[in-house]
């Protein structure tokens, strides 16, 4: 588990693809099946479908006494607009880049955020999208894959709490297939970690 009392992340991408609602699965997850105080804090654009969004996630051993993201130490992006808006590689003129913490980790597809701008930060790039058309045949699955890489990247909620949040949240009929998804992304990260070591500090 977590070594930090409180762990600051930010996942990114555009409407559509889930993101907003890993967020609540993320920090449900970690109130209801890990005893664990959470919120999270999630940010729309005027377009709905295709536009930039985001979900701040706070997840905290204590209570969480200050309702907002202090350092961010772990930000996601799953589109190269998301990627843009909210962090812009090495752009000390966006707001949002100033939000991460100096030794954040930074979690993007390797296929939709190409453009990187030489990020200072430590920077992961997985094919999560692909991994989802790949081996779930839909990309509508990429939300619940990214999530179980984030855990097997960097262990903040436990597998066990993630997997009954999603197994929570998942519309009926759909339980099996997106606890197949979860277990792709545990798997995936699980085979990257053997390769590197991955710690936020």
């Amino acid at each position: 588990m977590m070594e930090k009392k409180r762990i600051d992340l930010r996942f990114s991408g555009v409407g559509g693809q889930g993101v907003i609602l890993a967020g609540a699965i993320f920090a449900e997850a970690a109130v209801l099946f890990d005893q664990k105080y959470a919120l999270q804090s999630p940010t729309y654009t005027a377009q709905v479908r295709g536009g930039a969004t985001k979900v701040d996630v706070v997840i905290s051993s204590d209570v969480i006494t200050y309702p907002q993201t202090r350092e961010i130490n772990f930000f996601m992006s799953l589109a190269q607009r998301s990627y843009d808006r909210f962090y812009g590689g090495n752009n000390p003129d966006n707001r949002f880049f100033r939000d991460l913490a100096d030794d954040a980790l930074v979690l993007v597809d390797s296929n939709l955020v190409p453009n990187l701008n030489n990020p200072p930060h430590k920077l992961i790039q997985l094919p999560i999208i692909d991994l989802a058309l790949r081996e779930m045949g839909r990309t509508i699955y990429s939300n619940v894959i990214a999530l179980g890489i984030v855990v097997g990247l960097i262990d903040v909620v436990s597998k066990e709490a993630l997997t009954a949040s999603v197994k929570r949240r998942a519309p009926k009929g759909t339980q099996e297939m997106n606890l197949r998804a979860l277990d792709i992304g545990f798997n995936f990260a699980d085979e990257f970690a053997q390769k590197e070591k991955i710690e936020i500090q």
